[in-house]
């Protein structure tokens, strides 16, 4: 199928866009029924899900894709951001991941936020019908 990315999504025609419940998948569909997922395979020690959604979903939906970009940044965390987190385990990075959309009729940003104590993956996972891409 090719080599795919989040940017792929320019120019395509939405039909429908859907977030579970637990914030942690995102499902885009277009007008051919392709369908594009961004997601993560949770592991032990680590926590990756859509922390705000800033912008109408539904402006994303009827007319191409204008913007599809993808802005990452990685840190450690500091030892007054490590007890802030609620989980029990200790939290040693954290990455928060932008998706930004547009269309003629607005924009919309994805805020992922993923943290792990250092050695696992915090990046949120891309997939095209079903094939995962990085």
């Amino acid at each position: 199928m090719g080599n795919y990315n989040f940017e792929c999504l320019k120019g395509k025609i939405l039909k429908n866009v859907e977030v579970n419940s637990d914030m942690d998948v995102i499902t885009f569909t277009d007008i051919d029924d392709n369908t594009y997922k961004l997601f993560h395979d949770q592991d032990c020690c680590e926590s990756v899900s859509i922390e705000d959604i800033n912008g109408d979903l539904n402006d994303l939906i009827g007319t191409s894709i204008l913007l599809a970009e993808k802005i990452s940044n990685y840190e450690p965390l500091s030892d007054s951001e490590k007890e802030k987190t609620t989980n029990a385990e200790s939290y040693g990075s954290c990455t928060w991941t932008f998706y930004k959309l547009a269309t003629i009729k607005g924009f919309v940003d994805i805020r992922w936020f993923g943290q792990s104590n250092g050695y696992y993956s915090e990046e949120v996972d891309f997939s095209v019908n079903g094939e995962k891409y990085y």
